[in-house]
């Protein structure tokens, strides 16, 4: 054999070549990612966990990227809008989004939604967990979860729970309770938190899953009774409140979940990059207590241990709606 020839055949010598050149071309485009700013979509109003997860996160991340990261809330059809600018953004990196559990409820409930959250995303890391408190008014005379599930059997349909809004993690936590439970409670869906959580205050409605650090200050006061939390564990912020698990209603598990994701077919080493990067940024101390404060426990994750969540929550949430017939009317 003459010296500087290959003994590949062509085929298997072309295929090696463009095996050799993706993988340069990936690991080019890891060490210049990013040369440009990142523009991570909110699709909530301010104030709302997930924007308050980018605005907390953004600043560091640009630190450590080298590259300004600019938040853009856009709101709109229970986070679809903002969803579906993502979907249909670039796969490049400089697109991302702030998202949580809405993102699969929403897309099945509302019909026509242009996108399929576990097929056109590509999941970098969860950024925190959020706990929700089932809570009553005292007027209802509701002083524990037995007592709700009584009540409920004793006058189907009578004992009313408000939500912000239908598809919303407080809408759907209770769907799953009244499943696991054989109730019928009657959904009365808000515009928002605020209303509803002004009437539940208020005796206009008598039950809701609420977010513990919203109805914490409530129980203190003795405007509501907490009856449980919807975590796999009691919380450190309540510790004497038992979860629904513990109360018998086994399979209630309705954290709310907040994450990162990109367009899907964004290169694995920019998901990989991001990925590294968040974990670094929400071990940091200051960003946990400041998590807590709005009530949320930072956390990471793996791309492919998000995904794994994403997919059992589709599978849940598709089944429940599913079963109970609910639609985004």
């Amino acid at each position: 054999m003459s010296a500087g020839k290959s003994s590949l055949p062509p085929i298997l010598l072309q295929s090696a070549l463009a095996l050799t050149l993706a993988v340069v071309s990936l690991d080019a485009i890891a060490q210049a990612y990013p040369s440009r700013p990142i523009r991570v979509i909110v699709p909530f109003t301010p104030g709302t966990g997930m924007d308050i997860i980018a605005r907390n996160v953004g600043p560091k991340l640009a630190d450590r990227l080298g590259q300004a990261v600019v938040i853009d809330n856009r709101p709109g059809a229970s986070g679809n809008l903002g969803a579906e600018l993502v979907a249909r953004a670039a796969p490049d990196g400089y697109t991302l989004m702030v998202s949580g559990n809405p993102l699969i409820m929403s897309a099945l409930l509302y019909p026509n939604v242009p996108f399929r959250p576990l097929t056109d995303f590509a999941p970098i890391s969860l950024a925190a967990w959020g706990t929700l408190m089932l809570v009553a008014n005292p007027a209802t005379k509701l002083n524990s979860v037995a007592d709700l599930i009584a009540q409920a059997k004793a006058n189907p349909g009578k004992i009313t729970y408000g939500s912000p809004g239908i598809g919303t993690p407080h809408h759907m936590s209770m769907e799953l309770f009244k499943d696991l439970t054989g109730t019928n409670l009657l959904h009365v869906p808000y515009k928002g938190s605020a209303g509803a959580v002004t009437d539940v205050l208020g005796g206009q409605i008598n039950v809701m899953f609420m977010p513990i650090h919203v109805g914490a200050q409530f129980v203190k006061a003795g405007r509501l009774k907490a009856l449980a939390v919807g975590s796999a564990k009691r919380h450190p912020s309540a510790p004497d409140l038992p979860t629904l698990q513990e109360l018998g209603v086994k399979g209630a598990e309705v954290d709310m979940w907040y994450g990162y994701l990109a367009p899907k077919n964004t290169p694995s080493p920019v998901i990989k990059k991001l990925d590294s990067e968040l974990r670094a940024i929400l071990e940091q101390p200051d960003v946990r207590t400041s998590f807590s404060a709005q009530g949320m426990d930072a956390t990471s994750s793996t791309p492919v241990e998000f995904a794994r969540l994403m997919q059992r929550e589709d599978a849940l949430w598709s089944a429940i709606i599913k079963k109970n017939n609910i639609s985004a009317e």
